[in-house]
């Protein structure tokens, strides 16, 4: 019987490590969109985001109907890829339980208040390669069919442009916050460790 414990232990290990994203393969080698990421650490459990950060290049990216990114649509939080978060451990984000694992990332951006969408769909429908942020249409390919759910962000303004976006994670404690920066908006939601 121990035997068979330990090794449903050390295979459900082992099916959990190949379940994690390959940060390599979400890697574009676009140069108009760099690849990013950022990381913290908190009581021995690492969390990260993996992005592609898109510069405004002159363009009016949020607010109105010709802005890049409209009022009322929903952003791949970055460009290329779905966004991705990956937690060793469970969180609290701004009341939104989401358990260890790996998620995208997208916003809600409704005129100026914003909600950061986690969402458990990694792959494409054929599962055959990571999910692609966006449609040939322009639409996003966030599925609320698969949201672990939504959170309101905090809404601010930068002192100054921020011509690259930028994504950071930071942490006291077991207590944390994602930031998000691009043109002239930024975005914070809190998290705790559980």
């Amino acid at each position: 019987m121990k035997r068979i414990v330990i090794c449903a232990l050390l295979l459900g290990g082992m099916l959990t490590a190949l379940a994690q994203v390959d940060k390599e393969k979400l890697k574009t080698g676009n140069k108009k969109s760099p690849n990013a990421e950022t990381s913290v650490t908190v009581n021995g459990k690492s969390l990260w985001i993996a992005y592609h950060a898109p510069s405004v290049n002159g363009r009016t990216v949020f607010g109105g109907d010709k802005a890049l990114q409209p009022d009322d649509s929903v952003w791949r939080l970055g460009a290329d890829y779905a966004t991705v978060l990956h937690t060793d451990a469970a969180l609290d984000l701004n009341g939104l339980a989401v358990p260890a694992g790996e998620y995208t990332l997208y916003v809600a951006l409704d005129k100026g208040k914003w909600q950061l969408i986690v969402n458990k769909q990694l792959m494409n429908a054929a599962g055959t390669r990571n999910q692609w942020g966006i449609n040939m249409d322009g639409t996003t390919t966030e599925d609320p069919a698969k949201d672990v759910g939504r959170v309101p962000m905090t809404m601010g303004k930068p002192s100054d442009l921020v011509e690259t976006l930028k994504i950071t994670l930071s942490a006291t404690g077991n207590k944390g916050k994602i930031d998000v920066a691009w043109a002239n908006v930024t975005a914070s939601v809190p998290f705790t460790v559980k």
